[in-house]
C-alpha cells in the first residue's frame, strides 16, 4: 500500500455503523468495478457518490465526515509508520487469503494493522482456542498440539488472552515456531507486548495483528469481535476446553454453522465442560495428542448434564437444518450426512419442501437446497 493512501484506508475501515459487508461492497464498486483508487473515490462529490454508488443521505454524510478527518488520520499514519507498523488493505496481495476465504465479503475486515513478518500470513495456520480459566489438562493439551503444529512448520494463531491463548503463544515460542497474535485492541496500545516478544518479532517468528482503530484501548466487545478473526486466519482449529457460553463457545458454534471442520479435545470422565456438547454439534473429537477419534465416539461416560439429546421435535430439527448449510447449497444426500439422520433422501426431500426458509436450486440436473436469501460465496467476491 502507498503510504499516502493510509489516511484514506483508516477512514474507510472505521466508518461508524457501516459493518464489514457495506464497506467491502463499496470497495468492490470503486476499486474493482469503476477502477479508481481510494483517494480518487474520496475526492468524488456528493452527487457522484449518490448516483454511482447508490448511497443514501446518511452514508454520504458519513463519508463527508470521514473526509474531514483525513488530516488527523494522516498525522496518525506518520506516527504509525515511524514505529514500524504497516497497513494491509483487503485489496492487497499481502492480505491473508485464508481470512478472505473463511470470512468472505460479509465479515472480512477492510484492513489489517500489523507489525512483524507479514510472510507468516502465507503459511498454513492452526488456531488453538479455549477458556481463559482453562484446566491444567487443557493447558497440557494446548502444549501438545502446539508442539505438533510447530513440528509441521505451521503457524499458531492465538488471541493473547490468558489461559489457552497465552499457553499456545508461549509454547510456540518454546518450540521455536511461528505465531500470529490477534489483538483485542488497537495495535499502537500493545507496547508491553511488543517489549515481551521483541526478539521473536525481530527474528520473524511473531506477527502482531489488529483490525481495530490503531489507538483503540482494550474493551470486552473488541475481545468478542476479535474471535472471528482468530478462527478466520486459521486453516485448522483445535479446542482445548470450552464452557457453554463465552467467546470460545460462540466462535465454535459459528464456525460449525459455516461448515468449518473443528477439532475438540475429548474430555476426561470427571471434567465439567462443554466439549462433548460441541462434539455432538458436529465438531471432530480428538485425543490428548490431537489424533482424530472415530465418528461414533462414545460419550456415554460423560456427565449426563452436559450431553445433548438428539432432537425429536420439529423446532430442534429445523434449527439443525439451518445450521447445516453453512452458506452453501447442498443436496439431500449431503444434508443427510451432515444431520446424521436415518431417513431416506426422498423423505428429507419431502420435509425440506415444507420449510419456508428453504429454496430449491437446480444445478446441472441436480436438485440442491439452500437457505433463502443466501448465495454461494466465491473467491471472485473476495478480491482474490
Amino acid at each position: 500500500m502507498k503510504k499516502e493512501e493510509a489516511a484514506y484506508w483508516i477512514a474507510l475501515a472505521h466508518l461508524p455503523g457501516w459493518g464489514h459487508l457495506k464497506i467491502n461492497n463499496l470497495i468492490i464498486k470503486f476499486y474493482h468495478e469503476n477502477k479508481i483508487s481510494i483517494d480518487e473515490f474520496f475526492e468524488l462529490n456528493d452527487n457522484d457518490r449518490k448516483d454511482h454508488y447508490q448511497l443514501d443521505e446518511k452514508q454520504v454524510l458519513d463519508l463527508k465526515q470521514a473526509k474531514s478527518e483525513l488530516a488527523g488520520n494522516a498525522f496518525l499514519a506518520e506516527s504509525f509508520f515511524s514505529q514500524g507498523f504497516e497497513i494491509i488493505p483487503i485489496t492487497s496481495p499481502e492480505y491473508s487469503k485464508t481470512l478472505k476465504v473463511n470470512l468472505k465479503t460479509a465479515h472480512a475486515p477492510a484492513v489489517l494493522y500489523v507489525k512483524g513478518n507479514k510472510k507468516i500470513l502465507e503459511e498454513k495456520s492452526v488456531a488453538i482456542v479455549g477458556s481463559r480459566e482453562a484446566s491444567e489438562t487443557a493447558l497440557k493439551f494446548t502444549d501438545n498440539i502446539t508442539k505438533l503444529v510447530c513440528n509441521q512448520s505451521k503457524v499458531v494463531v492465538s488471541g493473547f488472552a490468558k489461559g489457552v491463548d497465552r499457553q499456545a503463544l508461549d509454547s510456540a515460542v518454546k518450540f521455536k515456531g511461528q505465531s500470529v497474535i490477534v489483538l483485542p485492541q488497537g495495535i499502537m496500545t500493545f507496547s508491553s507486548g511488543f517489549k515481551n516478544y521483541y526478539r521473536q518479532i525481530i527474528d520473524g517468528d511473531v506477527l502482531v495483528l489488529s483490525t481495530f482503530f490503531p489507538k483503540a484501548p482494550w474493551k470486552a466487545e473488541l475481545a468478542m469481535a476479535r474471535n472471528p478473526v482468530i478462527y478466520g486466519l486459521a486453516d485448522e482449529i483445535y479446542v482445548a476446553e470450552s464452557a457453554e457460553k463465552g467467546g470460545t463457545w460462540s466462535g465454535v458454534v459459528d464456525g460449525l454453522r459455516k461448515g468449518r471442520k473443528i477439532f475438540v479435545r475429548k474430555p476426561e470422565p470427571d471434567e465439567k465442560n462443554a466439549n462433548n456438547i460441541l462434539i455432538q454439534k458436529g465438531a471432530v473429537p480428538v485425543d490428548f495428542n490431537g489424533f482424530e477419534l472415530p465418528k461414533n465416539y462414545d460419550i456415554t461416560f460423560a456427565d449426563q448434564d452436559s450431553v445433548v439429546q438428539e432432537p425429536t421435535d420439529n423446532d430442534s430439527l429445523e434449527t439443525k437444518v439451518r445450521a447445516a448449510f453453512g452458506g452453501k447449497s447442498l443436496s439431500a444426500k449431503e444434508l443427510l450426512t451432515k444431520l446424521n439422520l436415518s431417513w431416506t433422501a426422498q423423505k428429507l426431500d419431502s420435509y425440506l419442501k415444507t420449510l419456508d426458509f428453504i429454496e430449491v436450486v437446480e444445478e446441472k440436473e441436480t436438485i440442491l437446497y439452500r437457505l433463502k436469501g443466501t448465495t454461494d460465496m466465491t473467491q471472485t467476491e473476495l478480491f482474490v
